[in-house]
């Protein structure tokens, strides 16, 4: 038996020219809503739900989600991931992510929400073919504080494992303890109290990025925006900023110049 709070499995397959579920598996405090197809291009799109309203003391989480050859799948959730106090055991969300050849995921969650007192763990380990494409993010930020403290929480890691035809190519942890470090100065946060990652991988990129990079130097007077090419066709974009919705917006933009390199359009989650 699934001790977990909440469990969730997806497999897609494409078929007739569409994503269609193979199999959708949830228990406990994860659910997904029926598949959405916000275009005409075939691409899925799952709604994770936590009913429960947020993570707390010792909740475990767990996401499989595999997409067959030339499926597409676009999961987002509902709304932010709250994590609230967690006096004795931190909240730890395990992702899975398998993608087949053809095939493209993009994982486009609300933010994480850490509030006073919470510590939360979240591995996510991602094993694609060479010729499936990956648009990840990321966004972290405090709950608001009664004394206006900015980094409320207790800690929050977040550890990424890439791997592409079996290989690791990208490792990625981040661990904010702001008890241990000094998260407002230079080299953490240097003043700003929101962050965000977003991975981009396929071979469509062809690591050419200049175009992206002009784009992106137009926002550097609302947030800092760190830009790293990997060693596979593809980039990591890191973002510091006040709001979520600066970071959303760069993210989009990326977002948005990716589909174009797969001759894809951008969806519009209409979420607000």
């Amino acid at each position: 038996m699934d001790r977990r709070t909440g469990s969730l499995q997806l497999v897609m397959k494409k078929k007739k020219g569409k994503t269609v579920p193979e199999s959708v598996f949830f228990q406990g405090a994860l659910k997904v809503m029926r598949p959405l197809y916000l275009d005409d291009s075939g691409q899925a799109c799952y709604i994770v739900l936590n009913p429960g309203g947020g993570y707390v003391d010792g909740d475990t989480y767990k996401m499989d989600v595999r997409l067959q050859e030339g499926a597409e799948l676009i999961l987002t959730t509902q709304s932010a991931t709250k994590v609230y106090k967690t006096q004795k055991e931190a909240v730890y969300q395990e992702n899975s992510f398998t993608l087949q050849a053809g095939s493209l995921l993009e994982y486009r969650p609300d933010p994480l929400i850490a509030y006073r007192g919470a510590s939360y763990y979240q591995n996510s380990v991602i094993r694609m073919a060479s010729r499936s494409a990956l648009i990840y993010a990321d966004i972290v930020t405090s709950g608001w504080p009664v004394d206006h403290q900015p980094f409320p929480y207790q800690e929050i890691r977040l550890k990424n494992q890439i791997y592409i035809d079996g290989q690791l190519t990208v490792l990625d942890h981040l661990k904010l303890r702001p008890g241990e470090q000094p998260l407002g100065n230079m080299g953490f946060m240097e003043g700003f109290t929101h962050f965000g990652t977003l991975f981009m991988i396929a071979e469509a990129t062809e690591n050419d990025f200049e175009a992206l990079t002009e784009t992106l130097y137009s926002y550097h007077d609302t947030c800092k925006i760190g830009f790293s090419r990997l060693d596979v066709p593809g980039a990591i974009v890191r973002v510091l900023g006040n709001d979520t919705g600066t970071i959303e917006t760069v993210f989009a933009v990326c977002t948005e110049w990716m589909k174009k390199k797969l001759e894809r359009k951008m969806a519009d989650l209409r979420k607000y």
